[in-house]
């Protein structure tokens, strides 16, 4: 099976932190695409400057929990990379409203999808719907079949774990027209790059403190990261093989990372916010313990009257603490994924990005 020339794409979450790089590598390196369609709550018209002679981008403003906007953002659609999704591990967001956007958001594209006549469903799902989980149990080199004691506290954690299945048992369903529908899973780590809120939060965090960096996250602690071109790169190769070898790759799941090294996520961003001179400040591990639990008790003391959501809490400090490293050898088996961008290419692209911070607050720090 070779797909139609001349396809049409639908980005959920299209004009997000993914969905950007999505776009650039789509431009790039996807020829059988004529239309890419950029579907977001938040949408950034500006996106449409990056059609070409060959593919007209079309930003469509809709929310992705309303049945109708994403039903007419489907029309006439090949294939669907459904990356919208809220993340929030800081209890910033109602565990309703994560609910409504990564649950009901994922049945509304499904269903879209059925009552279209779609045939191809990539999903962006996340290496949190396997851990780290809050116990502290590493996951070293693991793949798609490792055994894991899987422990979900947050919502955001098992709303990605609930939409992840509702995607994958959808694979074969029966879409209008009388053809199948084939999904596919991509769960990256923690991914990276130009744009990226938490990095810009990491570099705000350390101005605020005037140039002080709290540390204290055991140094033997491994993260994979992987950049978000190669993310996006997955999800072009993963599109391309679904349509080409469905009865492989339909409701299969794979994990997403690239050749990015294994660091803490401390000593990660720390190599590329060196430049604004941050002083570090090591404190026992003991301690942000207690200052986590502090967090979170007033958290819910101060829920009445104001929000009070800091970067550190239990959660966040038992998945900084807590190794966690796998292999995308299953995505090279399937369907010959291998980074677009070496490290050297993404570490370069990320700090030219974080190069641009302002850097006035902190130089004399």
């Amino acid at each position: 099976m070779s797909a139609k020339p001349g396809q049409i794409y639908l980005v959920t979450g299209g004009c997000g932190f993914l969905g950007q790089h999505l776009l650039r590598v789509l431009l790039e390196k996807e020829d059988n695409v004529r239309e890419i369609r950029l579907f977001d709550k938040y949408a950034n018209r500006s996106m449409r400057d990056y059609s070409t002679a060959r593919v007209k981008v079309v930003v469509t403003q809709g929310d992705i929990t309303d049945y109708s906007s994403v039903l007419a953002a489907a029309q006439g659609v090949d294939l669907v990379i459904h990356t919208a999704s809220l993340v929030d591990v800081w209890r910033r967001v109602p565990e309703k409203a994560i609910h409504a956007v990564n649950v009901q958001g994922t049945v509304n594209v499904i269903n879209a999808c059925v009552e279209t006549g779609i045939q191809y469903l990539v999903y962006t799902s996340s290496m949190e719907v396997v851990g780290p989980n809050v116990k502290g149990d590493s996951f070293v080199r693991g793949n798609e079949e490792t055994v894991y004691n899987v422990c979900h506290e947050m919502p955001y954690p098992k709303s990605k774990a609930e939409a992840e299945k509702l995607v994958l048992d959808a694979n074969g369903k029966k879409v209008n027209g009388g053809a199948s529908l084939y999904t596919c899973a991509l769960r990256p780590t923690g991914i990276y790059g130009e744009q990226h809120q938490l990095m810009r939060d990491f570099y705000q965090m350390g101005v605020r403190t005037g140039g002080w960096v709290i540390r204290g996250v055991p140094s033997n602690t491994e993260h994979g990261r992987v950049y978000a071109g190669n993310v996006a790169w997955m999800h072009l190769l993963a599109a391309r093989s679904l349509q080409d070898r469905p009865h492989v790759m339909g409701g299969e799941v794979y994990f997403c990372y690239d050749d990015s090294p294994y660091k803490s996520y401390e000593d990660f961003n720390m190599q590329f916010l060196s430049r604004f001179n941050f002083r570090e400040v090591k404190l026992p591990l003991w301690l942000l313990w207690v200052v986590a639990w502090l967090n979170d008790l007033l958290h819910c003391l101060l829920k009445p009257v104001c929000s009070y959501t800091p970067l550190l809490n239990r959660y966040t400090l038992a998945v900084a603490c807590t190794s966690f490293t796998i292999s995308s050898d299953k995505a090279w088996r399937h369907f010959q994924y291998r980074p677009l961008y070496d490290w050297d290419q993404a570490r370069a692209r990320t700090q030219s990005w974080v190069n641009t911070f302002p850097d006035s607050s902190a130089k004399d720090s």
